[in-house]
């Protein structure tokens, strides 16, 4: 019997026997056990906007890269298949009506400097996070029940909660004032950080009391920071410089895959184009029609065929939504004819030039997605005038102007992929990239959400979130043509390296080299 077939019937007679989750996954039997020792180097390709400097780069909010999770962990993670797990915590327990919620911490975790984590560091974390972060302001009150419990209350039902506490910003550390907490770079997680050239490289070692036993299995974890810079990255990963590549633009891939040796792997979704269309005083995007006419008259399955084809890309459905949601609502099909009658309704029977739409290369292919885009709307008769913007400070530029009032700009954002609650509570009117909606789609919309994340069972959550959709699809408050499978490449004698539709999720815990 070959040993691929053997390795095939003993993963059968153990699932037989109920020892197959025992035992672990039958991967391992093939590459053989993990072995310790080594270093693992990567270099990703994404530019981080919240990088931060010599005195904020160690900080989980600014850490190179979004790598929070080699140096910090969370009291949840959301795994590849965007389920949520105990992390630091290991249960959670809502009151009746979901607004209260008692967590059981992880007992016996070691922060870097040897002292044990407690619901003390868990309550000076979460402070400081409902100060800085959205995803923590619903969090009204904390307070310690335990030496290892926390009490959290919320300001309304959230069904799911565990998911928040998930997010890559919500890291807990140690307790100290807000002016200070996390600034040392301290954390529970698999590596410690022993040196940060900000904004460029960042080298961590292993944390020998982390509480995941006998990980992680490499002693030193290299991450360099190589955004816009695909040709380097590319070279470097054959030169043997990196060990692996993360946000290889998806236009190369015949061309790695001719590659001896490299290995490819694909996320099951990742981030999307986000076009936010800003409905301030006087802009255009206040007609619906005009939303409508435009979402229509993108060729998306063009934008797939050429920036991504069918395994690096999917089409989006205007929502932060995505494929690897089970409530994802696929988009309706293109309709020019539609789109030309709605702006003729609109007052545009010849045509219409949109604002200037700017964008930012966040990802290698975004340029090119919009070139396809602006070239197909034009059978509508729509002009979209588009231009490309630096990566460095175009997050703030974007979404704010002297008065720092709503008149933010037509552009682009990277939206990444989440649970069906937050991705959907994103479209909420108060958020920039809902372009401030408003109006009563947007108050039936949000009604919906209410009942949604107060609702306790999974399948009737689901069926609202579809027709949330169905109300986006409709009032088109932003557009989201396309998004990317997350690829990343890497050397065949890597083992354990996963990748993730959240790239900010990807772990390193497991990663050895053969």
């Amino acid at each position: 019997m070959k040993r691929r077939e053997l390795i095939v019937s003993t993963g059968a007679a153990l699932a037989a026997l109920g020892l197959k989750e025992l035992l672990g996954p039958l991967d391992a039997l093939a590459q053989g056990a993990p072995k310790r020792g080594g270093k693992f180097v990567y270099t990703n390709l994404y530019p981080n906007n919240r990088m931060g400097d010599a005195k904020t780069g160690r900080h989980p909010y600014y850490l190179l890269d979004i790598n929070t999770r080699s140096a910090f962990n969370g009291l949840a993670y959301v795994n590849a298949k965007l389920e949520v797990e105990p992390e630091l915590a290991t249960s959670w327990e809502p009151d009746k009506d979901l607004k209260v919620w008692d967590i059981q911490l992880r007992e016996g975790v070691k922060f870097h400097n040897g002292r044990d984590m407690t619901a003390d560091d868990v309550i000076a974390s979460f402070l400081f996070h409902q100060e800085k972060t959205s995803f923590a302001k619903q969090i009204v009150r904390i307070e310690k029940t335990g030496p290892f419990k926390v009490r959290m209350h919320l300001d309304a039902p959230n069904s799911e909660f565990p998911y928040i506490l998930g997010e890559y910003q919500l890291m807990v550390m140690p307790a100290e004032p807000i002016a200070t907490i996390g600034l040392s770079g301290i954390g529970t997680g698999p590596f410690k950080i022993v040196e940060l050239d900000p904004k460029r490289r960042l080298i961590m070692e292993r944390h020998e009391a982390y509480w995941r036993k006998g990980m992680p299995y490499v002693d030193r974890l290299e991450v360099v920071s190589t955004p816009g810079k695909m040709e380097g990255a590319l070279n470097g990963f054959r030169g043997g410089l990196f060990d692996a590549v993360l946000g290889v633009d998806p236009g190369l891939l015949p061309d790695l895959e001719r590659i001896p040796g490299t290995k490819i792997d694909f996320s099951e979704a990742g981030d999307q184009a986000l076009m936010i269309l800003p409905k301030h005083e006087g802009s255009i995007f206040n007609d619906k029609r005009i939303r409508q006419a435009l979402s229509l008259a993108i060729d998306r399955d063009k934008v797939m065929k050429i920036v991504y084809g069918a395994k690096t890309g999917w089409i989006g459905n205007d929502s932060h939504l995505t494929p690897a949601n089970d409530a994802f609502v696929p988009f309706p099909k293109r309709d020019v004819a539609k789109a030309k009658k709605l702006l003729a309704e609109a007052g545009y029977p010849n045509g219409i030039t949109l604002p200037t739409f700017y964008f930012t290369a966040s990802w290698p292919e975004i340029p090119r997605v919009f070139q396809v885009v602006a070239q197909t709307v034009k059978e509508a008769g729509i002009t979209l005038p588009i231009e490309q913007r630096p990566a460095d400070g175009y997050r703030d530029w974007r979404v704010e102007n002297k008065e720092k009032t709503t008149k933010h700009k037509f552009a682009y954002g990277p939206s990444g992929v989440r649970n069906a609650g937050v991705s959907l509570y994103r479209m909420r009117p108060d958020n920039n990239e809902s372009g401030y909606w408003s109006g009563p789609a947007c108050e039936e919309y949000m009604k919906l959400y209410a009942f949604a994340v107060a609702e306790r069972d999974p399948k009737q959550r689901l069926l609202i979130y579809r027709k949330m959709q169905l109300i986006l699809l409709e009032d088109v408050p932003a557009v989201h043509p396309v998004g990317r499978k997350n690829m990343l490449i890497h050397k065949p004698g890597v083992r354990g390296l996963g990748n993730h539709s959240q790239f900010w999720s990807i772990r390193f815990d497991e990663v050895w080299k053969a």
